[in-house]
């Protein structure tokens, strides 16, 4: 066997006519290892350490086709193309096929969903909406493109989820690039964990954790796609992979670029005008100070699928953001104008990986970073404006200013966050036999952060301090498989440690009395640890029993601990850990094949039992309007729901999905059990696609979409007492969002044109704090792909 090569496999599977098939399925028979075709029938299986053995391809309604291969002693890629053969009689009897990778994961014990990329990325949905049409997922943004977002899962949000790519910490990469700015053609998958976070991942995540996969094939791609819509809103990006099959040299190379004006109508009780004797008058209006623009890019070169490595990359990342600012945490009366932060990053990255090292079983892995990001807050105008866009006026009719100088309370400033920044993600593995096998991971994350104000006299900038915060997080694992697979088992252990270094300059005076400049330093170093267990047992082959528990610990983030002027977050350093008691118990059922049928699903029930959760004060009325907000520890708390996801697809036209989350979260405040304000406690996600070919030419193909997203009603307030007139006014009444769109493939495969109609009846759509988000829109892409040049 040659232990030391990536050997990989690759291919086309189509129909009888030729059709390219997406989304059928490849396996190794008798092995875990398959995959799935994308959107041209294409397929890629690597690390492939087998000599001989019997490919199987599969798709719903088509006979199945098997293939034995072998590879020579001096061969390393293999090409197999199938030609399926669709069923013409009537099957009565239900079928199984072989695992994808995206089912072999979701039924390793975990509360975990794999997030497809393929359709999304040619259309006009951002990452974030595509996560938000996830099984337990919420996503809650303050606003349209470009606006502060938070991930909930099961209802625990903001930190208590981390957010990674490629294992790494996205916090290292800065505001600049996020989820926000990062195209899904750029992503391979999303790995979303609720509850219960994977040693490898080696996190201190609380409620979840979601991994963002980039693209690592090292096949000759070329993907090009543009897009404009409502609010002005135009996205481009590119993405491109070169291959030496000579040398295994590769060059990658991405770019994105965002912008929008984000001038959508917005209404409700603070969108007023105030007139003479100070009546406010509501009016619907267009934010006016609200622009985003950000660009970016990865590029990388190395080796890929030599004898020392799979992949070896030296390679730079680089993003810029500007984001106007409306207003503060709540849309109040007098909304910013001119208020907007800048950010920039530029980071360094290696990244090694080798399966098989020295020896059979031994794999490597290590993705590292480092650079620096910055980010600075503009607001430098003292005059006060209206929704309407012009200038606000007193009671006797007169244009007025702030008194302190500023938009935002405080005084101006041109206040500038400089850190350095380091991330390094290291993880060993050993595999005994197909059974058993170990593992070993290690993150280390490390900021130091200055902070400064161009506005300050020289020797207020002196006089500021440096933050420094650094995090280590240890994982050791060990699976198990037994019971011809039918039973897996992952058990692991977490020892987080985090040190937080504060230096402030102070003026002392000697024994003689002089003045002398010191430095003030506080430390505070902490260790916490957890532990955990997933397991899943195949009562039948398409019958899993999925269930997982975590001894969770989540360390509070440099925004908690030492604020950030741009989003409106006090500093508050003495903020505790927060820890909680995870449990997932769930079930698999499918997928099932009837005929041309396939349906498959899958529910999850869940509880956390939570000590100092970390979040917004509890709100009320007295503070509801307050520009500024401070992270703080709420208290103990419990949640407990249940997920669940029906999935249907026929003779892969036809394809539906729904899915549900229902939770409570429940947190003691001043001795009462109360709910947890600014929440909502029921979502619902259905989506349906239905394919057309041969529309217009021969071998085109139209694609309809359809999306539904609803949102329970929820208040920011707590209810203050048995007392509840006036608690509506504080409510977030339910939604139902509607979304259509279209895409159509020429018959080339490589052009793709799409449409999609956002909100498409309208309705006022809100989320954190009542802050109103996009109505009706509509955007039109193009996407160019070229494999295989």
């Amino acid at each position: 066997m040659q232990a030391q090569i990536n050997r990989t496999i690759s291919g086309k599977i189509s129909a009888a006519n030729g059709e390219p098939l997406f989304g059928a399925t490849v396996v190794i028979v008798g092995t875990q290892k398959g995959t799935q075709t994308d959107i041209n029938g294409k397929y890629l299986l690597e690390n492939i350490t087998e000599d001989t053995f019997v490919l199987q391809a599969s798709y719903i309604g088509y006979y199945n086709k098997k293939q034995n291969v072998t590879f020579l002693a001096d061969e390393n890629n293999i090409t197999v193309d199938f030609g399926l053969v669709e069923r013409t009689n009537n099957l009565d009897n239900v079928t199984v096929n072989g695992k994808s990778k995206k089912t072999a994961l979701e039924t390793e014990g975990f509360a975990v969903t794999a997030v497809q990329t393929e359709e999304a990325s040619i259309r006009n949905i951002q990452t974030n909406e595509l996560l938000n049409t996830t099984v337990g997922v919420k996503i809650r943004q303050n606003g349209g493109l470009g606006a502060n977002a938070e991930y909930s899962l099961n209802g625990l949000s903001g930190s208590a989820v981390r957010i990674f790519i490629d294992g790494i910490p996205i916090s290292i990469y800065g505001n600049s690039f996020n989820l926000n700015s990062i195209p899904p053609s750029l992503i391979k998958e999303i790995q979303v964990y609720k509850g219960v976070v994977p040693g490898h991942l080696a996190s201190d995540a609380l409620g979840g954790a979601i991994n963002i996969e980039l693209h690592s094939q090292a096949r000759n791609t070329l993907n090009v796609s543009a897009s404009y819509g409502s609010f002005n809103t135009l996205q481009t990006n590119a993405n491109a992979v070169y291959r030496m099959n000579s040398s295994g040299f590769t060059v990658k190379a991405s770019l994105f670029q965002n912008y929008s004006d984000n001038d959508y109508e917005v209404s409700g009780r603070s969108v007023v005008v105030t007139g003479l004797g100070g009546v406010q008058t509501p009016i619907t209006a267009k934010r006016f100070n609200d622009a985003y623009r950000s660009v970016g890019g990865i590029a990388q070169f190395g080796f890929t699928d030599v004898s020392w490595a799979d992949q070896f990359f030296l390679g730079i990342t680089a993003s810029n953001d500007y984001k106007e600012v409306q207003h503060g945490a709540f849309m109040t009366i007098t909304p910013y104008k001119d208020r907007y932060l800048e950010s920039d990053a530029l980071l360094g990255n290696l990244t090694y990986k080798k399966k098989d090292l020295f020896t059979n079983g031994l794999d490597l892995n290590i993705i590292g970073l480092y650079g620096k990001r910055n980010r600075q807050v503009v607001d430098t105008l003292a005059a006060a404006y209206a929704w309407n866009g012009q200038r606000a006026i007193d009671f006797r009719g007169d244009e007025y200013e702030y008194t302190w100088g500023s938009q935002q309370e405080g005084g101006p400033t041109l206040a500038k966050i400089k850190r350095n920044v380091a991330s390094v993600r290291s993880g060993i593995s050993y595999a005994f036999n197909e059974n058993h096998k170990m593992l070993f991971n290690h993150v280390f994350s490390s900021i130091d952060r200055e902070d400064s104000d161009a506005l300050n006299t020289l020797l207020e900038n002196i006089f500021v301090g440096t933050r420094d915060l650094r995090k280590n997080i240890f994982s050791l694992t060990y699976d198990v498989s037994a019971f011809e697979n039918r039973f897996k088992a992952s058990l692991f252990g977490k020892y987080y440690q985090q040190k937080n270094i504060s230096k402030d300059p102070a003026i002392t005076e000697d024994e003689e009395g002089n003045s002398t400049i010191v430095e003030e330093v506080v430390t505070n170093n902490t260790t916490n640890e957890g532990y955990g267990f997933a397991a899943s047992y195949a009562i039948l082959p398409e019958v899993t029993l999925l269930t997982s528990a975590e001894k969770a610990v989540r360390l509070p983030n440099e925004t908690e601990i030492f604020g950030n002027d741009g989003d409106n977050v006090v500093a508050n350093s003495s903020i505790n850990p927060e820890r909680s008691d995870n449990l997932n118990v769930g079930f698999r059922f499918g997928s099932f094949n009837i005929k041309k049928h396939q349906f498959s699903v899958y529910t999850n029930f869940f509880t956390r039992n939570i000590k100092d959760r970390i979040g917004l004060p509890i709100e009320t009325s007295l503070n509801v309007n307050d520009e500024l907000i401070v992270y703080v520890n709420q208290g103990s708390g419990t949640s407990k729901g249940i997920d669940a996801q029906l999935s249907y697809t026929h003779n892969n036209n036809l394809a539906l999905n729904f899915n549900v989350s229902k939770f409570d979260l429940k947190i003691e405040n001043r001795g009462t059990e109360i709910d947890v304000p600014n929440t909502p406690f029921l979502t619902m996600n259905g989506s349906a696609r239905y394919r057309f070919n041969n529309v217009i030419q021969k071998n085109a193909e139209l694609n309809l979409f359809y999306n539904l997203y609803y949102t329970d009603d929820f208040s920011y307030l707590v209810p203050q007492g048995s007392n509840t007139t006036g608690d509506d006014f504080f409510r977030v009444p339910e939604q139902l969002v509607q979304d259509l769109g279209l895409s159509y493939m020429f018959p080339n495969k490589n052009i793709i044109l799409s449409f999609d109609a956002k909100n498409i009846f309208d309705k006022p759509v809100y989320d954190n704090l009542s802050v109103q988000k996009p109505g009706r829109a509509f955007y039109l892409k193009l996407t160019y792909n070229l494999n295989n040049f």
